[in-house]
């Protein structure tokens, strides 16, 4: 088996009010979030550096699509410190359910957050 350079490639996060979606996702990450729609998929795209097999997601609406709190856990980059992001979320809507835990030298923090979707989401930074 080769070695993959990435363990994912693209995430998708799924939404029933996009509206509300984006607007929660633009005030915790503090930027314009861009949007299309791929066939009957309502996206919007998470801001990555494209380059160099950077991996980047977008919230999506559309048949076939639930939020979940169980299943699959997609970690967002919390960018330097999870900290900023973290303390956007409950006033964004969302709630925080785990606070920032270090998990090791190494390895840096983490925090999850049910958004304003139902969705359990986790965030990493290295401080």
């Amino acid at each position: 088996m080769e070695m993959l350079d990435n363990s994912i490639t693209w995430f998708e996060i799924p939404v029933t009010d996009f509206d509300r979606a984006k607007k929660f996702y633009m005030a915790i990450y503090d930027y314009e979030m861009p949007e299309t729609m791929v066939g009957p998929v309502r996206m919007g795209f998470f801001q990555y550096e494209q380059k160099e097999h950077r991996v980047g997601g977008a919230i999506v609406a559309g048949t076939g699509r639930a939020p979940a709190l169980d299943g699959t856990l997609p970690y967002l980059n919390g960018g330097v410190d999870l900290t900023i992001v973290l303390n956007r979320v409950e006033k964004a809507g969302g709630k925080v359910t785990q606070p920032k835990t270090f998990i090791g030298d190494s390895l840096g923090y983490i925090a999850h957050f049910i958004d304003t979707e139902g969705n359990k989401i986790a965030l990493h930074s290295r401080k």
